[in-house]
């Protein structure tokens, strides 16, 4: 996911650059008269930062921001009502702490456990393939941000060693409901599309995954709890 920095405001005119004492550090810039584009050192730094916008904005803390995209290293406040420079000195002297688990129950989604790539990923993770799915599903995931596909969530959760490159040739055509790794994060793809990601499984019914007569029309939006569940084949 990308997200266009604004250039009407001179970089000396820039509302705030600041790298903070404790906690991420992290860098406003103007995106238009009414957005920021707050840019942080990496991934878990963005999504402790979004957790924070949310809980001031369900707080009341937050008020006059329209919406709020997180990126893999971004967040993008956008629909300011207030004075924009103003809020941005605000936010480079925020604390950031960890975030708190999410109240709200996981979404759990069925998957068959057959993907073409599923040798490959067991041989990487130096287990059998039967403890793939016992390994993916066991684990609790976050959806970090969306992007790439309307209903393609970025979800984190495995941890390091179990991060996996992208394939070295990408697929023209990756199923509907196909369940996918790639570097840290897991996806489900809402529906065809190319994709290089390595393929360990499907939903049988993708559907639910995007739903444009749903308000949200994503089910996987940022900050979503998820559980993978075995189906049987």
């Amino acid at each position: 996911m990308s997200t266009k920095r604004g250039t009407d405001t001179p970089a000396a005119e820039s509302p705030a650059t600041a790298a903070r004492p404790a906690g991420p550090s992290l860098v406003v810039l103007p995106a238009g008269p009414r957005a920021l584009l707050v840019e942080l050192n990496g991934r878990q730094d963005t999504e402790a930062f979004h957790a924070e916008v949310l809980r001031r904005r369900t707080a009341g803390r937050l008020p006059g921001v329209r919406d709020i995209v997180p990126g893999e290293r971004t967040v993008l406040l956008d629909g300011i009502a207030r004075d924009a420079a103003a809020l941005a000195r605000e936010l480079v002297s925020w604390h950031i702490p960890e975030p708190l688990p999410d109240p709200a129950a996981a979404v759990e989604l069925p998957v068959v456990y057959d993907g073409p790539d599923l040798a490959d990923v067991a041989d990487a993770w130096g287990v059998a393939a039967a403890d793939v799915p016992r390994i993916h599903a066991g684990t609790e995931f976050r959806v970090a941000f969306c992007g790439f596909a309307p209903g393609f969530g970025y979800l984190t959760g495995l941890p390091d060693h179990l991060h996996l490159p992208r394939r070295a040739t990408p697929r023209t055509r990756v199923p509907a409901g196909a369940v996918a790794l790639a570097g840290p994060y897991t996806g489900v793809y809402p529906r065809p599309s190319p994709g290089g990601w390595q393929l360990i499984g499907r939903m049988p019914d993708p559907g639910p995954l995007w739903d444009p007569h749903r308000e949200p029309a994503a089910l996987l939006g940022p900050g979503v709890r998820v559980r993978f569940v075995e189906a049987a084949r």
